[in-house]
Protein backbone atom coordinates (compact mmCIF):
# COMPACT_ATOMS: atom_id res chain seq x y z
CA UNK A 1 0.00 0.00 0.00
CA UNK A 2 1.79 3.51 -1.00
CA UNK A 3 1.30 6.77 1.24
CA UNK A 4 -0.93 8.33 -1.72
CA UNK A 5 -2.83 5.19 -1.50
CA UNK A 6 -3.50 5.51 1.88
CA UNK A 7 -4.72 9.31 2.20
CA UNK A 8 -7.46 8.80 0.06
CA UNK A 9 -9.39 5.70 1.82
CA UNK A 10 -11.10 5.48 4.44
CA UNK A 11 -9.25 4.66 7.83
CA UNK A 12 -9.82 0.83 9.15
CA UNK A 13 -10.66 0.75 11.99
CA UNK A 14 -9.00 -2.41 13.69
CA UNK A 15 -10.75 -4.40 16.44
CA UNK A 16 -8.13 -5.50 18.78
CA UNK A 17 -6.59 -3.02 20.92
CA UNK A 18 -2.71 -2.21 21.51
CA UNK A 19 -0.88 -1.58 24.63
CA UNK A 20 0.37 1.58 23.50
CA UNK A 21 2.15 2.30 26.56
CA UNK A 22 4.86 -0.71 25.21
CA UNK A 23 7.81 0.90 23.00
CA UNK A 24 8.79 -1.98 20.77
CA UNK A 25 12.02 -1.41 18.79
CA UNK A 26 13.25 -3.25 15.70
CA UNK A 27 17.54 -3.09 16.69
CA UNK A 28 20.08 -3.63 13.52
CA UNK A 29 23.65 -2.78 12.49
CA UNK A 30 25.50 -0.63 14.69
CA UNK A 31 23.26 -0.42 17.45
CA UNK A 32 20.45 0.94 15.24
CA UNK A 33 17.23 0.99 18.17
CA UNK A 34 14.26 1.87 15.10
CA UNK A 35 10.90 2.74 16.96
CA UNK A 36 8.01 1.23 15.29
CA UNK A 37 4.38 2.09 16.04
CA UNK A 38 1.86 0.59 17.72
CA UNK A 39 0.96 -2.87 16.91
CA UNK A 40 -2.50 -3.98 18.37
CA UNK A 41 -2.15 -7.67 17.48
CA UNK A 42 1.49 -7.67 19.54
CA UNK A 43 -0.12 -6.71 22.76
CA UNK A 44 0.93 -8.75 25.89
CA UNK A 45 -2.18 -8.20 27.62
CA UNK A 46 -5.60 -10.54 27.61
CA UNK A 47 -7.84 -8.85 24.85
CA UNK A 48 -10.55 -9.29 27.34
CA UNK A 49 -8.64 -7.07 29.90
CA UNK A 50 -9.67 -3.36 29.76
CA UNK A 51 -6.82 -1.74 27.93
CA UNK A 52 -4.54 0.97 28.77
CA UNK A 53 -5.19 4.73 27.99
CA UNK A 54 -3.68 5.82 24.87
CA UNK A 55 -0.85 8.12 24.80
CA UNK A 56 -1.94 11.87 23.67
CA UNK A 57 -0.32 14.40 21.91
CA UNK A 58 0.07 18.41 21.38
CA UNK A 59 1.88 20.10 18.43
CA UNK A 60 2.13 23.62 18.48
CA UNK A 61 3.03 25.12 14.69
CA UNK A 62 3.65 29.09 15.34
CA UNK A 63 3.25 31.63 12.50
CA UNK A 64 4.78 35.28 12.88
CA UNK A 65 3.64 38.60 12.62
CA UNK A 66 -0.45 38.26 13.13
CA UNK A 67 -3.15 37.20 10.46
CA UNK A 68 -5.03 39.21 8.19
CA UNK A 69 -7.79 39.44 10.21
CA UNK A 70 -10.70 42.72 10.57
CA UNK A 71 -8.25 45.43 12.14
CA UNK A 72 -9.11 48.90 12.03
CA UNK A 73 -10.28 49.43 8.28
CA UNK A 74 -8.55 46.08 7.14
CA UNK A 75 -11.30 43.28 6.20
CA UNK A 76 -12.01 40.20 7.73
CA UNK A 77 -9.75 37.54 5.43
CA UNK A 78 -8.77 35.13 8.64
CA UNK A 79 -11.66 33.45 10.19
CA UNK A 80 -15.37 32.19 9.23
CA UNK A 81 -18.22 34.64 9.13
CA UNK A 82 -20.41 32.66 11.84
CA UNK A 83 -19.81 31.05 14.83
CA UNK A 84 -20.65 27.32 15.24
CA UNK A 85 -20.40 24.11 13.34
CA UNK A 86 -17.56 23.82 10.58
CA UNK A 87 -18.52 21.68 7.12
CA UNK A 88 -16.47 21.24 4.65
CA UNK A 89 -19.15 23.06 2.74
CA UNK A 90 -19.67 26.16 4.59
CA UNK A 91 -15.50 26.28 4.49
CA UNK A 92 -15.30 25.96 0.38
CA UNK A 93 -18.21 27.89 -0.28
CA UNK A 94 -19.67 30.73 2.41
CA UNK A 95 -15.82 31.18 3.83
CA UNK A 96 -14.00 30.04 0.46
CA UNK A 97 -12.10 33.43 0.82
CA UNK A 98 -11.08 32.86 4.29
CA UNK A 99 -7.38 31.81 5.59
CA UNK A 100 -8.94 28.92 7.07
CA UNK A 101 -10.43 27.54 4.17
CA UNK A 102 -7.01 25.89 3.13
CA UNK A 103 -7.92 23.22 5.92
CA UNK A 104 -11.80 22.59 4.77
CA UNK A 105 -10.83 18.85 4.14
CA UNK A 106 -10.23 18.42 8.06
CA UNK A 107 -13.40 20.23 8.73
CA UNK A 108 -14.98 18.02 11.25
CA UNK A 109 -11.74 17.58 13.17
CA UNK A 110 -11.19 21.40 13.56
CA UNK A 111 -11.73 24.04 16.69
CA UNK A 112 -11.05 27.09 16.05
CA UNK A 113 -11.18 29.22 19.27
CA UNK A 114 -11.34 33.22 18.83
CA UNK A 115 -11.35 35.91 21.58
CA UNK A 116 -8.75 35.28 23.80
CA UNK A 117 -5.92 37.85 24.76
CA UNK A 118 -2.66 38.15 26.76
CA UNK A 119 -2.72 39.09 30.29
CA UNK A 120 0.59 41.27 30.04
CA UNK A 121 1.05 44.33 28.43
CA UNK A 122 4.03 45.74 26.23
CA UNK A 123 6.21 47.06 29.44
CA UNK A 124 6.54 50.97 29.95
CA UNK A 125 9.98 51.39 28.08
CA UNK A 126 11.34 53.22 25.18
CA UNK A 127 10.23 51.88 21.92
CA UNK A 128 11.93 49.98 19.61
CA UNK A 129 14.53 49.02 18.83
CA UNK A 130 15.81 49.69 22.16
CA UNK A 131 12.71 49.25 24.15
CA UNK A 132 10.02 47.47 24.26
CA UNK A 133 8.86 45.19 21.00
CA UNK A 134 5.75 43.68 20.54
CA UNK A 135 7.45 40.29 19.04
CA UNK A 136 9.08 39.62 21.99
CA UNK A 137 6.41 39.93 24.29
CA UNK A 138 3.77 38.41 22.23
CA UNK A 139 6.33 35.52 21.42
CA UNK A 140 7.72 35.07 24.79
CA UNK A 141 4.00 34.53 26.02
CA UNK A 142 2.21 32.42 23.98
CA UNK A 143 3.14 29.02 25.71
CA UNK A 144 3.77 30.41 28.97
CA UNK A 145 1.16 32.64 29.89
CA UNK A 146 4.20 34.24 32.12
CA UNK A 147 5.42 38.26 32.18
CA UNK A 148 8.40 38.74 30.24
CA UNK A 149 11.98 39.58 31.94
CA UNK A 150 12.60 43.28 32.57
CA UNK A 151 16.68 41.77 32.52
CA UNK A 152 17.41 41.82 29.89
CA UNK A 153 14.35 43.32 28.61
CA UNK A 154 12.55 44.70 24.97
CA UNK A 155 13.62 42.60 22.42
CA UNK A 156 16.22 40.88 24.62
CA UNK A 157 13.35 39.44 27.02
CA UNK A 158 12.76 36.39 28.42
CA UNK A 159 10.20 34.10 29.36
CA UNK A 160 9.60 34.20 33.44
CA UNK A 161 7.75 30.44 33.22
CA UNK A 162 7.83 26.80 31.26
CA UNK A 163 5.88 26.62 28.32
CA UNK A 164 3.00 24.31 27.55
CA UNK A 165 5.60 21.57 25.42
CA UNK A 166 7.48 21.20 28.05
CA UNK A 167 5.28 20.60 30.47
CA UNK A 168 3.66 17.99 28.72
CA UNK A 169 7.01 16.38 28.13
CA UNK A 170 8.48 16.17 31.46
CA UNK A 171 5.20 14.93 32.65
CA UNK A 172 4.29 12.69 29.84
CA UNK A 173 7.93 11.54 28.13
CA UNK A 174 9.40 7.97 28.71
CA UNK A 175 12.80 8.91 30.98
CA UNK A 176 14.43 8.26 27.82
CA UNK A 177 13.16 11.33 25.86
CA UNK A 178 12.49 13.71 28.59
CA UNK A 179 12.67 16.90 26.11
CA UNK A 180 9.96 17.43 24.12
CA UNK A 181 10.75 18.39 19.94
CA UNK A 182 11.76 21.78 19.48
CA UNK A 183 11.91 22.99 15.73
CA UNK A 184 13.03 25.59 14.10
CA UNK A 185 12.50 26.50 10.24
CA UNK A 186 13.84 29.61 8.28
CA UNK A 187 16.62 32.32 8.58
CA UNK A 188 17.61 34.25 12.11
CA UNK A 189 18.41 37.64 11.95
CA UNK A 190 19.72 38.36 15.17
CA UNK A 191 16.84 40.06 16.23
CA UNK A 192 14.71 37.80 18.34
CA UNK A 193 15.48 34.61 16.98
CA UNK A 194 13.47 32.64 19.14
CA UNK A 195 10.87 33.23 21.10
CA UNK A 196 9.04 29.86 21.54
CA UNK A 197 9.79 26.70 24.03
CA UNK A 198 10.93 27.11 27.38
CA UNK A 199 12.64 24.47 30.43
CA UNK A 200 11.64 27.19 33.16
CA UNK A 201 12.39 31.18 33.85
CA UNK A 202 14.35 32.98 31.41
CA UNK A 203 15.45 28.94 30.20
CA UNK A 204 14.91 29.33 26.75
CA UNK A 205 15.41 25.68 24.24
CA UNK A 206 16.91 26.62 21.07
CA UNK A 207 15.16 25.07 18.34
CA UNK A 208 16.97 22.27 15.92
CA UNK A 209 17.08 23.68 12.58
CA UNK A 210 18.46 20.57 10.20
CA UNK A 211 16.17 18.28 9.32
CA UNK A 212 18.67 15.84 8.67
CA UNK A 213 20.47 15.88 11.95
CA UNK A 214 16.49 15.81 13.83
CA UNK A 215 15.95 12.70 11.74
CA UNK A 216 19.21 11.16 12.65
CA UNK A 217 18.46 11.39 16.35
CA UNK A 218 14.37 10.12 15.68
CA UNK A 219 15.57 6.83 14.00
CA UNK A 220 18.91 6.01 16.24
CA UNK A 221 21.25 5.96 14.10
CA UNK A 222 23.35 9.11 15.35
CA UNK A 223 26.48 6.95 16.25
CA UNK A 224 26.41 5.24 12.81
CA UNK A 225 29.66 5.68 11.07
CA UNK A 226 29.60 9.22 9.05
CA UNK A 227 30.05 7.18 5.23
CA UNK A 228 27.06 4.74 6.18
CA UNK A 229 25.03 8.14 7.32
CA UNK A 230 26.47 9.57 4.15
CA UNK A 231 24.78 6.66 1.86
CA UNK A 232 21.52 6.83 3.89
CA UNK A 233 21.41 10.11 2.57
CA UNK A 234 22.18 9.26 -0.86
CA UNK A 235 19.87 7.01 -1.02
CA UNK A 236 22.45 4.23 -1.47
CA UNK A 237 21.39 2.58 1.66
CA UNK A 238 18.01 3.05 3.89
CA UNK A 239 17.79 2.38 7.90
CA UNK A 240 15.18 0.29 6.30
CA UNK A 241 18.05 -1.80 5.47
CA UNK A 242 19.74 -1.88 8.55
CA UNK A 243 16.95 -3.63 10.37
CA UNK A 244 15.80 -5.63 7.34
CA UNK A 245 16.58 -8.96 8.99
CA UNK A 246 14.18 -8.37 12.17
CA UNK A 247 11.47 -6.40 10.26
CA UNK A 248 11.12 -9.87 7.99
CA UNK A 249 10.68 -12.07 10.93
CA UNK A 250 8.07 -9.60 12.63
CA UNK A 251 6.50 -9.57 9.33
CA UNK A 252 6.27 -13.24 9.30
CA UNK A 253 5.03 -13.53 13.28
CA UNK A 254 1.61 -15.49 13.52
CA UNK A 255 0.30 -13.47 15.71
CA UNK A 256 0.30 -10.03 13.36
CA UNK A 257 -2.45 -8.22 12.59
CA UNK A 258 -3.88 -7.76 8.92
CA UNK A 259 -4.11 -4.36 10.55
CA UNK A 260 -0.57 -4.39 11.90
CA UNK A 261 0.99 -5.16 8.96
CA UNK A 262 -0.56 -2.15 7.16
CA UNK A 263 0.56 0.04 9.65
CA UNK A 264 4.57 -1.27 9.43
CA UNK A 265 4.29 -1.32 5.43
CA UNK A 266 3.21 2.68 5.57
CA UNK A 267 5.56 3.19 8.49
CA UNK A 268 8.45 1.67 6.49
CA UNK A 269 7.50 3.61 3.55
CA UNK A 270 7.64 7.21 5.42
CA UNK A 271 10.94 6.55 6.36
CA UNK A 272 11.54 5.77 3.14
CA UNK A 273 10.33 8.91 1.73
CA UNK A 274 11.41 10.96 4.57
CA UNK A 275 15.40 9.97 3.19
CA UNK A 276 13.93 10.85 -0.45
CA UNK A 277 13.14 14.69 0.72
CA UNK A 278 16.16 14.85 2.44
CA UNK A 279 18.22 13.66 -0.08
CA UNK A 280 16.58 16.10 -2.41
CA UNK A 281 16.25 19.39 -0.45
CA UNK A 282 19.19 19.13 1.98
CA UNK A 283 22.69 19.91 0.45
CA UNK A 284 25.40 17.12 -0.30
CA UNK A 285 26.42 14.81 2.94
CA UNK A 286 29.63 17.26 3.71
CA UNK A 287 27.47 20.39 3.66
CA UNK A 288 24.87 18.62 6.50
CA UNK A 289 27.98 17.33 8.26
CA UNK A 290 29.25 20.89 8.34
CA UNK A 291 25.64 22.23 9.00
CA UNK A 292 24.80 19.58 11.60
CA UNK A 293 28.43 20.40 13.44
CA UNK A 294 27.75 24.37 13.25
CA UNK A 295 23.86 24.72 14.11
CA UNK A 296 24.11 27.21 11.10
CA UNK A 297 21.40 26.21 8.54
CA UNK A 298 21.14 29.56 6.86
CA UNK A 299 17.49 29.63 6.33
CA UNK A 300 17.15 30.05 2.53
CA UNK A 301 13.87 32.04 1.59
CA UNK A 302 13.44 29.40 -1.39
CA UNK A 303 13.43 26.44 0.82
CA UNK A 304 11.40 28.06 3.52
CA UNK A 305 7.76 25.71 3.04
CA UNK A 306 10.16 22.62 2.29
CA UNK A 307 12.05 22.56 5.44
CA UNK A 308 8.93 23.66 6.88
CA UNK A 309 6.52 20.15 5.39
CA UNK A 310 10.40 18.28 6.26
CA UNK A 311 10.15 19.13 10.02
CA UNK A 312 6.08 18.35 10.16
CA UNK A 313 6.87 14.53 9.05
CA UNK A 314 9.34 14.27 11.40
CA UNK A 315 7.07 15.36 14.00
CA UNK A 316 4.51 12.96 13.17
CA UNK A 317 7.12 10.21 12.79
CA UNK A 318 8.38 10.69 16.46
CA UNK A 319 4.58 10.90 17.56
CA UNK A 320 3.65 7.53 15.88
CA UNK A 321 7.14 5.89 17.85
CA UNK A 322 5.98 7.69 21.06
CA UNK A 323 9.33 9.58 21.03
CA UNK A 324 8.00 12.71 22.59
CA UNK A 325 4.46 13.25 23.61
CA UNK A 326 4.67 17.22 22.60
CA UNK A 327 6.73 19.15 19.90
CA UNK A 328 6.79 22.77 18.59
CA UNK A 329 7.89 24.50 15.20
CA UNK A 330 8.41 27.64 15.26
CA UNK A 331 8.30 29.23 11.36
CA UNK A 332 10.68 32.60 11.32
CA UNK A 333 12.30 34.60 13.77
CA UNK A 334 10.75 37.25 15.75
CA UNK A 335 9.58 39.08 13.03
CA UNK A 336 9.48 37.13 10.17
CA UNK A 337 11.44 38.69 7.36
CA UNK A 338 11.12 35.69 5.08
CA UNK A 339 10.52 36.76 1.42
CA UNK A 340 8.07 33.83 0.87
CA UNK A 341 7.60 32.43 -2.76
CA UNK A 342 3.77 31.58 -3.25
CA UNK A 343 2.17 30.32 -6.48
CA UNK A 344 5.19 31.95 -8.88
CA UNK A 345 5.70 35.19 -7.26
CA UNK A 346 8.06 35.97 -4.46
CA UNK A 347 6.92 38.62 -2.23
CA UNK A 348 8.17 41.57 -0.12
CA UNK A 349 9.92 40.62 3.23
CA UNK A 350 6.58 39.38 5.65
CA UNK A 351 7.27 41.24 8.28
CA UNK A 352 7.41 44.65 6.23
CA UNK A 353 4.53 43.31 4.65
CA UNK A 354 2.30 43.03 7.99
CA UNK A 355 3.10 46.36 8.47
CA UNK A 356 2.06 46.94 4.72
CA UNK A 357 4.88 49.56 3.94
CA UNK A 358 8.94 49.00 2.78
CA UNK A 359 9.93 49.15 6.24
CA UNK A 360 10.57 48.02 9.93
CA UNK A 361 9.10 50.19 11.75
CA UNK A 362 6.79 53.21 11.57
CA UNK A 363 8.74 54.64 8.29
CA UNK A 364 8.15 53.69 4.58
CA UNK A 365 6.52 53.49 1.55
CA UNK A 366 3.39 51.63 0.91
CA UNK A 367 3.68 48.23 -0.58
CA UNK A 368 1.02 47.83 -3.23
CA UNK A 369 -1.58 44.86 -2.13
CA UNK A 370 0.10 44.81 1.19
CA UNK A 371 -3.12 43.01 3.34
CA UNK A 372 -3.61 41.14 0.44
CA UNK A 373 -0.10 39.62 0.04
CA UNK A 374 -0.53 39.28 3.92
CA UNK A 375 -3.38 37.29 3.65
CA UNK A 376 -1.41 34.70 1.37
CA UNK A 377 1.14 34.20 3.01
CA UNK A 378 -1.87 33.18 5.87
CA UNK A 379 -3.25 30.72 3.11
CA UNK A 380 0.24 29.61 2.67
CA UNK A 381 0.31 28.91 6.49
CA UNK A 382 -2.91 26.92 6.43
CA UNK A 383 -1.78 24.81 3.53
CA UNK A 384 1.37 23.70 5.59
CA UNK A 385 -0.19 23.10 8.41
CA UNK A 386 -2.90 21.20 7.14
CA UNK A 387 0.23 18.73 5.42
CA UNK A 388 1.14 18.07 9.29
CA UNK A 389 -2.83 16.96 9.67
CA UNK A 390 -2.70 14.84 6.75
CA UNK A 391 0.45 13.25 8.18
CA UNK A 392 -0.50 12.33 11.21
CA UNK A 393 -3.64 10.93 9.33
CA UNK A 394 -1.61 8.81 7.64
CA UNK A 395 -0.36 6.37 10.78
CA UNK A 396 -3.79 4.57 12.36
CA UNK A 397 -3.90 3.31 15.41
CA UNK A 398 -6.92 0.55 16.69
CA UNK A 399 -9.59 3.01 16.68
CA UNK A 400 -8.71 5.52 13.78
CA UNK A 401 -5.68 7.80 13.44
CA UNK A 402 -2.74 9.32 15.02
CA UNK A 403 -4.61 12.95 14.86
CA UNK A 404 -7.52 11.72 16.54
CA UNK A 405 -5.26 11.03 19.36
CA UNK A 406 -3.35 14.70 18.74
CA UNK A 407 -3.94 17.91 19.29
CA UNK A 408 -2.16 19.83 16.29
CA UNK A 409 -2.66 23.95 16.79
CA UNK A 410 -1.74 26.54 14.14
CA UNK A 411 -1.04 29.15 16.41
CA UNK A 412 0.45 33.23 15.86
CA UNK A 413 2.16 35.37 18.69
CA UNK A 414 0.54 38.48 17.39
CA UNK A 415 -3.19 38.57 16.63
CA UNK A 416 -2.89 41.14 13.66
CA UNK A 417 -0.81 42.61 10.94
CA UNK A 418 -0.64 46.23 11.05
CA UNK A 419 -0.99 47.18 14.31
CA UNK A 420 0.64 43.54 15.83
CA UNK A 421 -2.42 43.35 18.12
CA UNK A 422 -2.24 40.92 21.21
CA UNK A 423 -6.24 40.65 21.47
CA UNK A 424 -8.44 38.00 19.14
CA UNK A 425 -5.52 35.40 18.85
CA UNK A 426 -5.80 33.13 16.69
CA UNK A 427 -6.01 29.59 17.77
CA UNK A 428 -6.41 27.39 15.42
CA UNK A 429 -6.71 23.31 16.59
CA UNK A 430 -7.18 20.26 14.89
CA UNK A 431 -7.50 16.57 16.59
CA UNK A 432 -9.72 15.55 19.38
CA UNK A 433 -6.85 14.33 21.59
CA UNK A 434 -8.45 10.95 22.42
CA UNK A 435 -12.04 12.63 22.35
CA UNK A 436 -11.39 15.47 24.84
CA UNK A 437 -12.21 18.39 22.71
CA UNK A 438 -14.84 19.36 20.60
CA UNK A 439 -14.48 19.42 17.19
CA UNK A 440 -16.09 20.62 14.29
CA UNK A 441 -16.55 24.20 15.87
CA UNK A 442 -16.03 27.46 15.72
CA UNK A 443 -15.77 29.36 19.24
CA UNK A 444 -15.19 32.63 21.03
CA UNK A 445 -13.25 31.98 23.85
CA UNK A 446 -13.20 35.65 25.20
CA UNK A 447 -11.20 35.03 27.78
CA UNK A 448 -7.02 35.34 28.65
CA UNK A 449 -5.40 32.85 26.85
CA UNK A 450 -4.22 30.68 29.78
CA UNK A 451 -7.70 29.26 29.92
CA UNK A 452 -6.80 28.03 26.73
CA UNK A 453 -3.28 26.68 27.62
CA UNK A 454 -4.70 24.76 30.61
CA UNK A 455 -7.39 23.22 28.41
CA UNK A 456 -4.99 21.64 26.19
CA UNK A 457 -3.10 20.20 28.99
CA UNK A 458 -6.30 18.75 30.30
CA UNK A 459 -6.75 17.35 26.34
CA UNK A 460 -3.37 15.45 26.36
CA UNK A 461 -4.48 14.07 30.13
CA UNK A 462 -2.43 16.24 32.43
CA UNK A 463 -4.04 16.87 35.98
CA UNK A 464 -3.67 17.62 39.42
CA UNK A 465 -1.80 15.63 42.13
CA UNK A 466 -6.07 15.34 43.42
CA UNK A 467 -6.91 14.05 39.57
CA UNK A 468 -8.46 17.29 39.01
CA UNK A 469 -8.04 18.84 35.48
CA UNK A 470 -5.42 21.60 34.91
CA UNK A 471 -7.05 25.35 35.34
CA UNK A 472 -3.63 27.26 36.87
CA UNK A 473 -0.94 27.06 34.39
CA UNK A 474 0.80 30.03 33.64
CA UNK A 475 1.37 33.15 36.05
CA UNK A 476 -0.12 32.44 39.45
CA UNK A 477 -1.99 35.83 39.32
CA UNK A 478 -3.94 35.22 36.32
CA UNK A 479 -7.38 33.99 37.27
CA UNK A 480 -7.54 29.88 37.23
CA UNK A 481 -10.28 28.31 34.80
CA UNK A 482 -10.80 26.40 31.03
CA UNK A 483 -12.98 27.41 28.26
CA UNK A 484 -15.83 25.53 28.65
CA UNK A 485 -16.88 25.79 24.33
CA UNK A 486 -13.90 23.94 24.23
CA UNK A 487 -15.05 20.43 26.10
CA UNK A 488 -16.64 17.49 24.70
CA UNK A 489 -20.88 17.52 25.36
Amino acid sequence: MTLAAHTNRQTRVATDRPDLTRRRLLRGAGGLALGLPFLASLTDRPLRAAPPARPRFAVFVRQANGCAQADGAEPERFWPRQLGPLTRHSLTTLDADRAVSELADFADQLLLVRGTHYAFPDNLLAPPPGGACGHAIGGNQLLTARPMSTDPGGPYSLAMGESVDNRIARERNAPAHPDPLTLYAGAMSGYIDEVLSYRGPMDLRAGERDPWAVYLKLVGITGLPAPLRAEILARRTSVNDLVREQLHALLAAPRLARADRDRLQLHFEAIRELEHELACTLPPPDEIEALAAQHDYSGQDDRMQAIVRLHMNLIALAFACDQTRAATLQIGDGADGTRYRINGQTLPRYHQLSHRIFGDYAVGDPIPDAAAKHHMIDREHGKLFAHLLARLSLYTTETGTLLDDTVAVWCNDLATGPTHGRNNLPWVCAGSCGGALRTGQYIDGNTTHNKFLNKILTAVGLTTPAGDPITNFGDPGLAPGLIDAMLTA
